[in-house]
C-alpha cells in the first residue's frame, strides 16, 4: 500500500527546538517500519487547502495501484491571520487566509480528485493550538499584543476559531462518506495538553508526535478503520 500525505507542518513534522524550527521525521519512518507501507509526505509549511491543489491535481492524474491511501490535514494555515495587519490596524474587519465556506468546498474538491484517481482519501482533525502561547509568540518581535487582543475580544477566540476549522474537516469528512483520524480528542484527553506542543503554541512537540504516530497506528490497527 501507497500513502501520500497531503497537509502543512503539522505532519510535516516540523518542531520549534531552541528558537529554530527543525524537521523531524520520527513519526513518519516509524510508521513505515512498523506497518510495511510506503509514505510519500507532500506536506508543507504554511500549507493551505488551496496552496495544495496544484499537486493533489497533478498526483490525481496517475493512476492508482488499487489500495493506496491518501491522508489529508489542513486547516491550521487556512484559519490563520495576517496578525501584523491587525496590530496596525485593530478597528479594521480582517480576513483569514481561507474564509470558512472556500476551505471546505476546497476539501470537497481534494477529495474529488482523491476518489477519482481511485485512492482513498482519509480525513484528518487538528492538534489544538495554545492561545496565550501563540500569542506570545507572534508578538515576540514587538506586534502589539493589546491592539491584537483589542480584535481578538479575548486570548481564548485563537482556540475556538482553529476549533472550529478541525471541526469543518470532521463535517466534510462526514458529509462526503470519508474515513475520519481524530488527532485532536487524543491531545485534549492528555492531562496537560500544553506539553505536546512546541514553544509556539501550534507544532506538536516531540511527545505530541509520539501521540500523533500512536494514533495514526490504532487508526490502522482497528479492523473497520475506526479509532476510538
Amino acid at each position: 500500500m501507497a500513502i501520500t500525505v497531503y497537509g502543512d507542518s503539522i505532519l510535516k513534522g516540523i518542531l520549534l527546538e531552541n528558537g529554530r524550527y527543525v524537521i523531524n521525521r520520527c513519526w513518519e519512518e516509524r510508521y513505515i517500519r512498523e506497518w510495511g507501507v510506503s509514505v510519500t509526505n507532500r506536506s508543507r509549511f504554511g500549507c493551505t487547502i488551496e496552496k495544495a491543489m496544484a499537486v493533489i491535481r497533478r498526483d490525481s492524474l496517475r493512476p492508482s495501484g488499487g489500495q493506496d491511501v491518501a491522508v489529508l490535514e489542513f486547516g491550521g494555515n487556512d484559519c490563520d491571520y495576517h496578525w501584523a495587519e491587525i496590530a496596525a490596524a485593530p478597528d479594521k474587519v480582517h480576513s483569514c487566509n481561507t474564509p470558512p465556506a472556500r476551505f471546505a468546498a476546497g476539501y470537497r474538491e481534494a477529495i474529488r480528485l482523491v476518489r477519482e484517481s481511485g485512492r482513498e482519501p482519509v480525513v484528518l482533525t487538528l492538534p489544538p493550538i495554545h492561545s496565550e502561547r501563540y500569542l506570545d509568540f507572534i508578538c515576540r518581535d514587538g506586534l502589539s499584543r493589546a491592539n491584537i487582543l483589542s480584535w481578538l475580544g479575548e486570548v481564548e477566540n485563537i482556540f475556538r476559531w482553529q476549533e472550529s476549522y478541525s471541526h469543518l474537516a470532521e463535517q466534510t469528512a462526514r458529509e462526503e462518506g470519508v474515513r475520519l483520524i481524530d488527532l485532536r480528542r487524543p491531545f485534549l484527553r492528555h492531562k496537560d495538553w500544553g506539553a505536546l506542543l512546541c514553544a509556539d503554541g501550534i507544532h506538536p512537540s516531540r511527545e505530541g508526535q509520539r501521540l500523533i504516530y500512536d494514533t495514526l497506528c490504532r487508526y490502522t490497527a482497528a479492523p473497520n478503520g475506526v479509532v476510538a
